[in-house]
């Protein structure tokens, strides 16, 4: 009967939800003060996770009664296309590099380099223009974070 009512969908919908409990179940080990505005590091992780779980058991109800994704039917599109794997392992690269790098270098030079990087790999015309919108990006996010949430986030080569 299980074999019967598997399928792709299902997997994704089962992903979804456990990510959600994990996060949940992960947020709740964390204890600070709550920042200025009375929102503390915890609300915006139990936010998501609490979407997460939410959206997974709508999509796992939804999958066991028959539903599933629609193909593709965009102008733009072609199905039959091979993966971009240089896109791929420039993108996951990118990545990595960012989570090695980031307590050395610190949020906003790290953040500013992965926004930067990823804009390029991911075809960016105007260098200049990807590389300032990258670094204020890298300083809103840090700014956010650590004044408005009161998250700490590695400072790196700005640390005192």
């Amino acid at each position: 009967m299980i074999r019967s009512r598997w399928r792709p969908e299902l997997g994704l919908a089962v992903v979804v939800l456990v990510l959600g409990v994990l996060v949940v179940i992960g947020t709740l080990d964390v204890s600070a003060a709550a920042s200025q505005l009375g929102v503390g590091p915890r609300f915006f992780p139990m936010l998501v996770g609490g979407a997460m779980v939410v959206i997974g058991l709508f999509y796992v109800a939804d999958v066991l009664r028959g539903g599933h994704g629609d193909p593709e039917e965009s102008e733009d599109v072609d199905a039959a296309a091979p993966t971009d794997w240089r896109s791929v392992g420039l993108v996951s690269g990118v990545f990595l590099a960012f989570a090695a790098l980031l307590d050395l270098l610190g949020w906003i030079v790290g953040a500013s380099l992965l926004f930067f990087g990823l804009s390029v790999v991911l075809g960016a015309e105007h260098k200049v223009r990807a590389a300032v919108v990258a670094v204020v990006m890298g300083v809103a996010t840090y700014l956010l974070f650590v004044h408005g949430l009161g998250v700490n986030l590695p400072g790196g080569v700005f640390a005192p």
